[in-house]
């Protein structure tokens, strides 16, 4: 019988010939990633270990994302904690770089890698082919110590893309769709995973995107076929990969599902649930108070420069506020050289450095009572992005942009 890229990693990772859907491995990581939202939290009970010792400090990367710069003595001491054990211990530290999972993608992710990530959204890695999943501080204590886990092996779930996205429709519509039709519970601890002919029209922004998203669906990972375009990032970023999968052909899959791009149209996510999607066309209208564009799943230089379209020479609308979040340094600087920038500044937008931003409902741009906003962000969540009572869509760059022009929901095509 064959195997799964999901199940052919984690036997990879098991040292074992095979492995199938239910049976649990002993699994060496590849890498263990922390950020600030809980790496204080490790360190903690790490301090308290009768023999504390860290497996292989090479493979930790700790990057500080959620709240830069601090925004309270609660949260710069929980950001020395941080910074202090990680130069003491010589582990690779990122302060300032940008959101956890594009600096990752950006520096370390490798095709057949097997990566734990304290955070949900780790599944995004599946993008260059790596099983990468999120743990809590427990678990991810445990693979710091010793370097091993253990893993469930999950069941995966299959999608054959075919044809390509229309202009004004963006990877984002896509899996906001594939969400809303499987359910929040459709991948409850499954993988899913994405080939076909139509996932070669995708760009590496476009499939971060989507296996970004797939932990809304219950995902344990996401994972893509390593393709030319897989591979060519990779050499552009200076990295070979430890091992390119794909399906063998008599795998075993829980449910195939055929996903024609062509048909996918504009989304939104309504609150309070990222499956409660719609057709865009049936949110416009909405008031919204706040726009963002960023995040780990749309702030890239494609992201930037989509909405950067939308609006050149025209105007955030008045008592709209326009955050703009590139999602990491190198992202930052690419904007700033083409212009975006700019564009986003004349247009009345507020740029902000590399962070989680809003889309962690923490620190910046945090909305009140009773206001909405429409966000390129992961989660809609009731309280998600601020006060309890407020209110989160979701949807792609460039109609989040549209809306911050209009004042309320509404796609590119109508400014």
């Amino acid at each position: 019988m064959g195997m799964t890229m999901a199940e052919k990693i984690i036997a990879l990772a098991a040292g074992v010939d095979t492995v199938k859907a239910g049976d649990i491995e002993t699994v060496n990581l590849d890498r263990l990633m922390s950020n600030d939202g809980t790496t204080h939290l490790t360190i903690d009970m790490y301090n308290k270990l009768k023999n504390p010792r860290i497996a292989d400090k090479d493979k930790l990367v700790w990057i500080v994302d959620h709240n830069i710069p601090s925004d309270c003595p609660k949260t710069a001491a929980s950001h020395k904690k941080m910074r202090d054990f990680a130069r003491a211990n010589d582990i690779t530290f990122y302060e300032g770089e940008g959101v956890c999972h594009q600096v990752m993608m950006e520096n370390h992710v490798r095709p057949g890698e097997l990566i734990f990530g304290a955070d949900s959204h780790t599944c995004a890695y599946g993008a260059l082919g790596a099983f990468g999943t999120g743990v809590g501080c427990t678990d991810y204590l445990y693979a710091m110590v010793t370097g091993q886990s253990w893993l469930l092996v999950p069941e995966t779930l299959r999608f054959n893309l075919k044809g390509k996205l229309k202009d004004g429709v963006y990877a984002r519509d896509l899996i906001l769709t594939i969400i809303g039709r499987i359910g929040a519970n459709g991948a409850n601890y499954k993988a899913m995973e994405f080939a076909g002919e139509g996932l070669h029209t995708l760009t590496m922004s476009d499939r971060i995107s989507i296996c970004n998203l797939c932990v809304e669906a219950g995902a344990k990972t996401a994972l893509m076929e390593v393709d030319d375009i897989a591979l060519d990032y990779l050499k552009e970023h200076g990295r070979e990969p430890k091992a390119s999968f794909k399906s063998d052909d008599d795998a075993v899959f829980a449910e195939v599902y055929d996903i024609d791009l062509d048909e996918i149209e504009p989304i939104v996510a309504k609150p309070h649930f990222v499956d409660n999607v719609v057709p865009a066309k049936e949110a416009l209208g909405v008031k919204i108070d706040e726009a963002f564009l960023g995040s780990c799943n749309n702030g890239r230089i494609e992201d930037l420069r989509a909405g950067a379209a939308v609006i050149k020479g025209k105007k955030v609308a008045p008592k709209v506020r326009f955050l703009v979040v590139p999602a990491s340094r190198a992202v930052y600087k690419q904007a700033m050289d083409e212009g975006l920038l700019e564009i986003f500044m004349e247009a009345g937008a507020i740029i902000m450095n590399p962070n989680c931003s809003v889309c962690w409902g923490s620190c910046q741009g945090v909305i009140g009572e009773g206001e909405t906003l429409i966000s390129t962000g992961t989660r809609n969540f009731k309280g998600r992005a601020g006060h309890k009572d407020s209110f989160v869509y979701l949807a792609s760059a460039a109609t989040v942009t549209a809306s911050a022009i209009k004042g309320e929901i509404a796609t590119a095509d109508m400014v």
